[in-house]
Parts: C-alpha cells; sequence; structure tokens
C-alpha cells in the first residue's frame, strides 16, 4: 500500500496551510510516477519532461512513497541550482532578478519548501535530521559553486552576500527549512544538526560563513555551545594519536578538521554574542576541572561534561582554539586571570599530572605562544605569573596566598620559557632586519609581539616592581625589562632608564640601572645622553613631583661620584657610565640650575649635590654661566639660612650642613671655571651677604639708604609725619654731599629725635659659623685659577695665595656697595683736617660698617690679596675718619669703653698692614690700643693717617714676586718712616708699666 499524508502543500511558504483532500494514486498510477521520475520521460505522452514537471514528479513522489525521499532530495539538487543560476544571471544581465525562468521554477521551490515543512512538523525525528543534512549540504555546493560570480560579493564581505543569498528564493528556502530542523531537534539531537553543520563549514569554508552567521545569529545559545562542544569531541577523536598545535605561529592543527570552523563560526559571532560566548568558554573551562560531572540545564544525555576523556581534553582544546583566534583569546584572557585562584590552580595542576611528557611540553609552548601573541591583558598575566611562581620565603603584595609546590614550579618554568621564547623573538626579529636591509632596498617590516606592544605602557610598573628585589622575582622582571627596551627601541630604553634612576632609593636598587646600560649599551648607542635629556624634559614639564625629582637628582649625583671609586679599582662598566652621564649632566646645568631655588629644601639639597659632582662643560654661552653663578651663589645664602633654622629647631642638621658644603663647593668650582664666572661669583657673593635679606645670618643689621639701622614697624609709633612732605621738602633737592647745604634726617622738628632701633641680637655661635662659611667659599673662589691663573705656593702645606685680581673685585663690588658715589680713581688721601668735607660720606660708611660686620671679613680677604686693597682708600679713609673724630670727642677713661670703635680701629689698621698700605712699624699699633686712653689711641691713629698722606696707596707701589706668587711693596723707597713713629714712641714711654713688652715691636 502505498503512503499517502493527508493533507495539501503549503501555498507559497506561509505559516498557514490550506489542506485539500488528496488524490489517492493507484499502484499502476504510482509505477508510471516512478518510471517517468527515473526516465525523465512522460510515460503515458512519449515526450520528454521539462524541469518544471520533473519536478512536480518529484513532489508527487515525496509525497506519496516516502522510501523515494533520498532521489528525489537528490533530484531537487539539481532544480535548486537551476534557480540559482537563473537567478544570479538575471542579476548580471538585466538586473532583475524575477524574470525568465526564475519565475516558472519559484513556485516549485515554495511547493517543495511546503511540503517539507509539513512532513517536519508532522514527523520531526524522521524528517528534520533527513532534511537538514540536506538543506545545510546543499547551501554549502551552491555557496562555493557560485562564488566566482561577478554579482556575488567577496566572501570576506558577509552582510552583502547574506542579503544576497536571502533575496533568492531557493537559497532562503534552504535556509528556512534548516532553521526548523535546528529547532525540532534542539530537545533530543542537536549534535546531529550541529555536526552537520560544522563538516559543511569546513567543506566549503569561506563562502559557507554567511550561512554560519545567519544560523548562529538565530540561535546564538544553542550554536555556541553545541558548537564547542562538537569541537571538542572532534578535537579529542584526532587528538588521541595526533593532536594538532600552533605553536610559535605555525598551525600543526591542520589534522583536527572541525576546529578550524569552530573558530570561524565563534569568530563571526563574536561581533554581537562576545558575552555569550566568554561565559561559554569560561564554563567549558571551570567544567573540566570540577570533580564532579554536573549536568548543565541545557546539556543533553550526550553532553561532553559526562565524559572523563572529553573534561580531560577540554583545556588543552580551549589552548587551541585561543591559538587559532586571537579574538576569543582576548574575550577570555582577563577573565581567566581572575579564575586562577589558588583552588583552581591546584585542581589544573592535577589535571596536568596525568599528562604524558610530550603533550605538558606541547601545552606550554602553547601557553607562551598565547601570552606572546596576547594584545590586551600582557601586564595582568605577567603580574600573576610572577606572584604564582615567587617563592614561599618572599612576601607578596596583596591578599594572594602562597600557592601550592607544584603550582608554583609550573608557574616558574612558565616564565622561564615565556622569557626564552621572548628573547629569541626580539633578538631573531633584530637580526632578520638587519640583514634583511643589507641585501634589499626595501626594509622588511619587523615582527609584532603583542605581549610586548602593550607592556610599553606599562615600563613605570614594570620598573618599580623590578626595585623590589625580591628573590627570583626581580631577575625575572629585569630580564624582560631588558627584552622590552631591546624590542621598543631607544624610546622605550630611555624611559626604562630614567624610571630606574628616578624610583632607585639605595645603590642596590640603582645597581639594577647599571646592569640594564651594561646590557643594552651593546646594541643601543647614545642611551645615557638621551636617558639625561628625558629626565630634563620632565623637569621642564613639571611631570615629576617632589619626591621623585628629589631622588632623580641624589641618584644621578651617586652615578658621577662613583668616578672616585672606579679610580680606585672598581669595575670599568661603572665608570664608563658615570663618565657618560656625568658628560651628558654638564651638557644640561642650565637647565638643572632652577632646581636649586626649588621650594622643598629636599630637592634643592639634592640638585646642590648633583651640580657640585658634575663635570663643567668644555664650553658653554655667558648667557647660562650667569644663569648658573646666579643660581649658585642664591642657593648657597638659602643654605646658610636653612642650616640655622634646622639648629634652632633641634633637629638633624645633616643634610643642611652638606647642602652648604656641597654649594660652597661648587661656587669654588664655577669660581675656577673662567674669569667671567669668578666675577660673576664674587660680585654677587658681597652683594648677597650686604642684601637686607641676608643681613642678619652675619650678624648684621638692616641698613637705610644712609647706613642707619631701620626700625621695625611693629615697634615704631606712628608720629603723624606725612612721608609726601618729606619727599616734597628733601627727595627733590639735589644732594650736595659735604657742603653745608647736607642735611641729616635725625627726625621730624616737633616730634623729637629719631627712635632707637631695637633690634634682637642672632645668635652669636650661628654667626660665627655663617661668617666663617662665607669666608671660605669667598677665600676658595679667590684662591682659583679663574683669574690670570694664579700659582699655587711652593710649600704644598700652606694655603693657596688669594688671586689679587679677584681681590680687586671684590674691593670693587665692596665700595660700589658701601659707598657707591666714590670715583674709581680716588685713591689718595687728603690733610686730617680736610675730612670734614666728606662728613656725611663718612657718616655713611661708618653705619655700613657697624650695620654689616661682616664687611671687616672682606676687608681681610681684600688686605691679602695685594695691592687690592688699595681701591678700597675711600672706604678706609672714611672708616678712619669717623675713628677719629670718634676718638677726639670721647670723653671715657679707656679706650675698651668703646668696644665697636675699638674693635674698628684695630682691624683697620691689621688690614692696611696685611695689604702693606703701612710699613710694619706702623701695621703693628694696633696691638696698643686696648691699653691706652681714647686721645692716645687718636694720636696713634694720626700717625697713621699721616703716613698714608704722604705715600698714597697706589697699585704701582707693588712688585710682583713669581716665586711666591704674591705682590709686596718696597717701603724703603718712601720717605723716613721715624717721624710717623715718634707719637708711638711717645705714648709708650708714657704708658711703659703697661706697654713694655710691646716696645720690640715698634723699632725701626
Amino acid at each position: 500500500m502505498p503512503v499517502v499524508f493527508d493533507g495539501s502543500p503549503p501555498n507559497a511558504m506561509q505559516s498557514s496551510h490550506t489542506h485539500t483532500p488528496l488524490t489517492v494514486l493507484s499502484g499502476q498510477e504510482l509505477s508510471q510516477e516512478i518510471k517517468s521520475f527515473i526516465s525523465g520521460v512522460d510515460t503515458v505522452q512519449g515526450r520528454k519532461l521539462s524541469v518544471r514537471e520533473h519536478a512536480r514528479c518529484a513532489i508527487r513522489l515525496l509525497r506519496s512513497v516516502p522510501a523515494c525521499r533520498g532521489a528525489v532530495l537528490e533530484h531537487l539538487r539539481g532544480v535548486y541550482d537551476e534557480h540559482v543560476s537563473v537567478f544570479l544571471h538575471n542579476l548580471e544581465t538585466d538586473g532583475d532578478a524575477n524574470s525568465g525562468l526564475s519565475s516558472n521554477l519559484e513556485d516549485i521551490i515554495q511547493e517543495v519548501h511546503g511540503v517539507l515543512t509539513e512532513f517536519i512538523r508532522l514527523n520531526p525525528r524522521a524528517w528534520a535530521p533527513l532534511v537538514s543534512s540536506w538543506a545545510v549540504d546543499l547551501l554549502g555546493q551552491l555557496s562555493s559553486k557560485h562564488a566566482g560570480r561577478r554579482v556575488a560579493p567577496h566572501s570576506s564581505s558577509l552582510n552583502e552576500l547574506l542579503q544576497l543569498w536571502m533575496s533568492c528564493a531557493a537559497t532562503r528556502s534552504l535556509m528556512e527549512a534548516y532553521s526548523q530542523c535546528l529547532a525540532a531537534m534542539l530537545a533530543w539531537c542537536p549534535d546531529a544538526c550541529v555536526d552537520a553543520l560544522l563538516d559543511t563549514s569546513v567543506q566549503h569554508s569561506p563562502h559557507f560563513d554567511w550561512v554560519v552567521a545567519h544560523i548562529g545569529s538565530a540561535f546564538p545559545g544553542t550554536i555556541i555551545s553545541r558548537v564547542l562542544a562538537c569541537g571538542l569531541k572532534d578535537f579529542c577523536s584526532h587528538g588521541a594519536k595526533d593532536q594538532g598545535l600552533v605553536v610559535n605561529g605555525v598551525d600543526k592543527g591542520s589534522r583536527v578538521p572541525k576546529i578550524g570552523s569552530v573558530v570561524g563560526i565563534l569568530g563571526h559571532l563574536a561581533a554581537h554574542h562576545s558575552d555569550s560566548i566568554r561565559k561559554e568558554l569560561l564554563r567549558m573551562f571551570q567544567e573540566s576541572l570540577s570533580p564532579s560531572s554536573p549536568m548543565s540545564p541545557t546539556s543533553s544525555s550526550t553532553s561532553w561534561e559526562g565524559s572523563p576523556q572529553l573534561r580531560r581534553a577540554a583545556v588543552p582544546f580551549l589552548l587551541q582554539l585561543a591559538a587559532m583566534s586571537p579574538n576569543l583569546f582576548g574575550a577570555v584572557s582577563a577573565e581567566l586571570v581572575e579564575l586562577l585562584r589558588p583552588p583552581v590552580l591546584l585542581q589544573l595542576h592535577s589535571l596536568l599530572q596525568g599528562l604524558p611528557r610530550d603533550e605538558l611540553d606541547n601545552m606550554l609552548g602553547l601557553a607562551v605562544h598565547l601570552i606572546c601573541q596576547s594584545p590586551s591583558g600582557g601586564a595582568r598575566v605577567l603580574r600573576f605569573l610572577a606572584d604564582t611562581a615567587t617563592p614561599a620565603s618572599v612576601i607578596i603584595s596583596g591578599p594572594t596566598p602562597s600557592p601550592h609546590e607544584g603550582v608554583r614550579e609550573g608557574c616558574d618554568s612558565l616564565l622561564q620559557m615565556l622569557l626564552l621564547h621572548l628573547h629569541k623573538l626580539v633578538y631573531n626579529r633584530s637580526d632578520g632586519a638587519d640583514g634583511h636591509t643589507h641585501h634589499s632596498a626595501s626594509p622588511q617590516p619587523q615582527i609584532v609581539i603583542p605581549f610586548l606592544e602593550e607592556l610599553q605602557t606599562h615600563v613605570g610598573e614594570l620598573c618599580a616592581e623590578t626595585l623590589r628585589l625580591e628573590r627570583k622575582r626581580h631577575l625575572w622582571l629585569h630580564q624582560l625589562l631588558c627584552l622590552l627596551s631591546v624590542y621598543g627601541g631607544p624610546s622605550v630604553a630611555t624611559e626604562a632608564l630614567c624610571q630606574l634612576l628616578t624610583q632607585a632609593r639605595n645603590p642596590e636598587e640603582l645597581a639594577l640601572a647599571w646592569q640594564l646600560h651594561n646590557t643594552l649599551s651593546s646594541c643601543m648607542a647614545g642611551l645615557i645622553p638621551a636617558a639625561v635629556t628625558h629626565c630634563v624634559a620632565q623637569i621642564h614639564t613639571h611631570t615629576l613631583g617632589s619626591r621623585p625629582l628629589r631622588q632623580l637628582l641624589l641618584n644621578l649625583a651617586i652615578v658621577i661620584q662613583s668616578q672616585d671609586e672606579d679610580r680606585k679599582g672598581t669595575q670599568d662598566a661603572h665608570s664608563t657610565m658615570a663618565v657618560q652621564v656625568g658628560s651628558s649632566v654638564s651638557v644640561h646645568l642650565h637647565d638643572f640650575s632652577p632646581l636649586l631655588l626649588h621650594g622643598d629644601p629636599a630637592v634643592s639639597h639634592a640638585a646642590v649635590r648633583l651640580l657640585s659632582a658634575s663635570p663643567l662643560p668644555r664650553t658653554s654661552s655667558p648667557a647660562h654661566l650667569l644663569m648658573l653663578s646666579r643660581a649658585a651663589v642664591a642657593h648657597f645664602f638659602i643654605a646658610v639660612r636653612r642650616r640655622g633654622e634646622v639648629g634652632k629647631a633641634g633637629r638633624d642638621g645633616g643634610q643642611a650642613a652638606e647642602s652648604v658644603s656641597c654649594s660652597v663647593q661648587l661656587l669654588s668650582r664655577f669660581a675656577a671655571y673662567s674669569p667671567l664666572i669668578l666675577k660673576a661669583v664674587l660680585q654677587q657673593l658681597v652683594e648677597g651677604v650686604l642684601h637686607k635679606g641676608n643681613a642678619g645670618l652675619f650678624g648684621g643689621q638692616i641698613a637705610d639708604m644712609s647706613g642707619a639701622p631701620v626700625a621695625s614697624q611693629s615697634g615704631s609709633p606712628d608720629i603723624g609725619a606725612s612721608l609726601l612732605d618729606i619727599n616734597c621738602r628733601f627727595g627733590t633737592t639735589v644732594n650736595f654731599s659735604g657742603s653745608v647745604w647736607s642735611v641729616f634726617h635725625a627726625g621730624v622738628i616737633g616730634k623729637g629725635l629719631k627712635m632707637r632701633t631695637n633690634t634682637t641680637q642672632p645668635d652669636p655661635s650661628g654667626v660665627t659659623l655663617n661668617i666663617q662659611t662665607f669666608l671660605t667659599v669667598v677665600v676658595q673662589c679667590c684662591s682659583s685659577s679663574g683669574l690670570n691663573g694664579s700659582r699655587s705656593p711652593s710649600d704644598p702645606d700652606e694655603p693657596p695665595p688669594i688671586n689679587a685680581e679677584a681681590a680687586k673685585v671684590v674691593a670693587a663690588t665692596l665700595v660700589e656697595n658701601v659707598c657707591p658715589d666714590v670715583a674709581n680713581g680716588e685713591l689718595s688721601w687728603p690733610p686730617e683736617e680736610h675730612a670734614r668735607t666728606t662728613v656725611e660720606r663718612d657718616i655713611h660708611i661708618r653705619r655700613c660698617f657697624e650695620a654689616h660686620p661682616v664687611l671687616f671679613t672682606l676687608l681681610q680677604v681684600v688686605a691679602a690679596g695685594r695691592p687690592a686693597l688699595c681701591y678700597c682708600s675711600a672706604v678706609l679713609r672714611g672708616l678712619m675718619a669717623t675713628l677719629l673724630a670718634h676718638w677726639e670727642a670721647s670723653r671715657e677713661a679707656a679706650s675698651t669703653d668703646s668696644p665697636w670703635h675699638l674693635r674698628a680701629s684695630c682691624v683697620l689698621v691689621s688690614c692696611m698692614g696685611e695689604g702693606q698700605l703701612l710699613p710694619p712699624v706702623l701695621a703693628n699699633v694696633h696691638e696698643a690700643f686696648s691699653h691706652l686712653a681714647p686721645f692716645e689711641v687718636r694720636l696713634l691713629l694720626l700717625a697713621v693717617w699721616e703716613y698714608v698722606r704722604a705715600n698714597g696707596p697706589m697699585p704701582q707701589k707693588f712688585v710682583f714676586n713669581p716665586e711666591k706668587g704674591l705682590f709686596y711693596r718696597d717701603f724703603s723707597r718712601d720717605g723716613d718712616v721715624a717721624r710717623y713713629v715718634s707719637p708711638i714712641h711717645s705714648v709708650l714711654h708714657k704708658n711703659i708699666d703697661r706697654l713694655g713688652h710691646l716696645c720690640w715691636r715698634f723699632q725701626l
């Protein structure tokens, strides 16, 4: 009996079907239909059947004789192919796909679709597997056959390709039939349907990709999970004997046919369903490690979770997928690292322990390859490997507990293999590029290593981890840092070296910078200059904070200072780097000099330490030199002030004292550099010590223009005087100095005299220390060979002599600041009675000396640099005149009752004797001042005045002694000294009881 389905074919593939009674064919009619179908000839009329008639005959057999379905479906392949050919031909010729033969066959396609849809609905278990295999295979054949047609888009243009095929009735019918079969088979047999899809994808890819994309979009959850499951089963069956892997970029997985299709399908779905793919991949990884085999809600009886063999192969399968698709690896790599906690690592370790050695090595090699090709998350993977591979004795930052020993050894091996593989890639990449450039005009593009590409943005973090100096860990990271520097070229190498120099906090950490330079110096020239330039750029852009800036400057100073140790027998590599750093820093001294005035004392200290250790440049512009000198002098006074503040606060002043000593060393080295710098430094030192902001450091007081100390605003009451009125009366008039029109501002008429200034007395010990420090720096600068190359003394134990030209600079600056209106040629002294014509100027000079005791120290320095004291003649004369006036007017019983004037008189005569403005017999008179009465002191000073007036202080009277490198004055060429000594002898005779022990000092 023939089998007849009760129902008519669906109309035009619509969801609602109109059922009409179907005529039951007799046996003879069935026999005729079969003969006509097989022969293609109408048995009744004896003519050949048309394509349309032959197709309808096949449809009647498909309805009436199910046993013929295989042959019928095979015949219908030609019908579908004919329809597709005409469809594409019409597009290529007329641009109209609905003309000609296509319209005659479209109703046949619709009838076939309706019959198949009804059969699948009524009996899915019988028809769905058959129709799904037939439909998907036919789709693959049609896609591949017509892929080269002119109207067919390229296989990579999935959207255009999908639009083309879905506008064709034949391929649209096949796609909808397969979708119906897949929906029907999901509940009881999804693997068969997905297997057919995978097999066809392997055979007809990439022309079949549009089918996969459409089906995957319609059933994303099912397709993803079932594609992975089918791929795993196929991988396991093939991998039992020859498991294919992708290692070092070479595809060895061609013997596993379906895995390529799995990668393609998931790659197409990743654009819109990446989150589902990521979750499914992670679920497969977790399920493979779970000790039990729970069944997921969507899994069937054939699910892979129930097979131990499949569970063991899941991890290698996932590795293979990741190796073949970087997109899939990137989707799961970030969360995969988070999943690898100690319990998961233990499960993974126990799973891998059962693998043969060669398979385990292959897996490690594949994992290394994946890490190297990872475009993102490389820093996180590196931190995970380093933390896990670090020995248990090392404290790991963060809440990560100590890993199992077996897990630690595995990560250690993986990290070692990673470093070895990166070493090969980096150096083979460089060698290949170099070798190619010698033989070809067009350079070959170098191999890109995504892992190192991403790490280039984490150089600072990598350097910080390296500097932790944890056992084994810092060795791995330092080796990786070297490879990253070689790979990234000079820019990355410079950044790495700068980071190490900035972040190193002790000599052990700084040694890593030495090692990095030693490794890179063989393949990279000019690294140190580039690194110093990069550091200077960071300083200019204020990229570094105070603490890293201070550390950078200190480390540079330590590197430069290591040259002294290198000369004592340290390694040559250190010496080479120290010399290069020193020469590079010397080029940028003008860039580092503003840091001397940085607001943070620690940064300022580090800057002066660096500049004091750095060699000076061979050539430099005058503008840069003057900027350096100004910054160095300003820092000197700042350092002296900070030293005093730290001492008052009771804190440890080690850093402050070191800043002062480094500042002294810096100024002395600057002064020896060139005559220009020597003059600038000495002028700025003298001006700085007399500046009102620094006067208190050296025992001085703030003085006004007249030299008188200025009262503080808080202590002076408002006397009602008008500043405008005073300026109108005195400020606009000409100052006839020395004339009867001279005006002394002793007060305001009607308000009384000016009030005395209540000044706070500074710490005497601090003032003494500051003056000694200032004297040290001035003497060192004046003893340098910056001007006229002063010779060193013959005796090495003797201090070097004061340079005459340098002392002259100090003298000129002193005169200019103490008495600006003095002419340079005003060297001779007038008679004592004529001194009253310059009384105002003389009082101003005396007040300056009262306000600035350090001026006496400067006079002593000038006196030592003969004949420079001659240029201070006006200052000496003015001070002497005021002292003579004081001693003449004094009514005290002893000179000791005027301590300041006594000291000033003694120092003045002593300096004149040291500067050889006086012969020795007159230069010793100051020794008797403390034993005499005021009028007797005046007599002795008057004798000194008369001698200097008669024998003017002229530099031409001095003769240079080349043996000692000093100027000397021959007093025998002057007049008779006896007449100037007679007042001294009279005073001695009168006070013989007190001055008898000094008589020998005044013999001619």
